[in-house]
């Protein structure tokens, strides 16, 4: 399980630099690595356009796992560089990129948008799997998540585009409830589509601000 990320344009991070004059450059070695977005090699092609577009880059790291504290550290042994810089251009996730704004003073601006949790189907080819709802309904769905193999994440069954087990948004995506159904019949729980499943608490989701949760002992 990674977070997948994805380049953001150009154009889009240039203006939020327009006032630095230099630039420090912070990669991370796990998923934006992976995912060819944030690894060695993406922050030296940045490095080449920054410095291009008439930028300095007094440094530049991947960190390890730029999600948590090590990112804290990497910072200290680099706070040269970092304080030469006018502002941080971090290729991680936004987790990465907030855990980087806790341990600097300096602006700190994401070159990626996060897409979502996913797992790799082949090689270089990685789908969604959980969208962290909160509130998980598995167990009536008999492990497949409508939510997010669902284009439309309905929880009452299947609406009227579902073609010959295909999506009306793709040919190429399984109807997520045809897909429910199929193993409903294969473990003969086929009674469970008649349930009526009521309206969504949506509380737990992302609505009303970042979640928190205390474990107990």
């Amino acid at each position: 399980m990674i977070t997948i990320t994805k380049p953001k344009p150009l154009e889009e991070i240039m203006p939020h630099l327009e006032k630095a004059k230099k630039v420090y450059l912070i990669g991370c070695g796990t998923c934006a690595t992976i995912c060819h977005t944030g690894g060695k090699s993406e922050v030296l092609d940045m490095k080449e356009k920054l410095e291009a577009a008439g930028k300095k880059v007094p440094g530049w790291m991947v960190i390890p796992t730029a999600c948590d504290e090590l990112t804290r550290e990497a910072l200290v042994e680099n706070a040269k560089a970092v304080e030469e810089a006018d502002a941080i251009l971090v290729m991680t996730c936004a987790f990465g990129v907030q855990t980087v704004t806790m341990y600097s003073d300096k602006p700190v601006y994401p070159a990626l948008n996060t897409l979502f949790v996913g797992k790799e189907e082949t090689p270089g080819h990685f789908i969604e799997v959980c969208m962290q709802c909160g509130n998980c309904i598995l167990a009536t769905t008999v492990g497949i998540c409508p939510l997010v193999r669902c284009a439309k994440s309905l929880l009452n069954g299947p609406c009227g585009g579902s073609v010959d087990g295909k999506c009306e948004v793709s040919p190429d995506t399984p109807c997520a409830w045809q897909l429910i159904y199929d193993r409903l019949k294969a473990l003969g729980q086929l009674d469970k589509m008649e349930e009526i499943v009521p309206v969504r608490d949506w509380s737990t989701s992302s609505a009303g601000g970042p979640r928190r949760i205390t474990l107990s002992d």
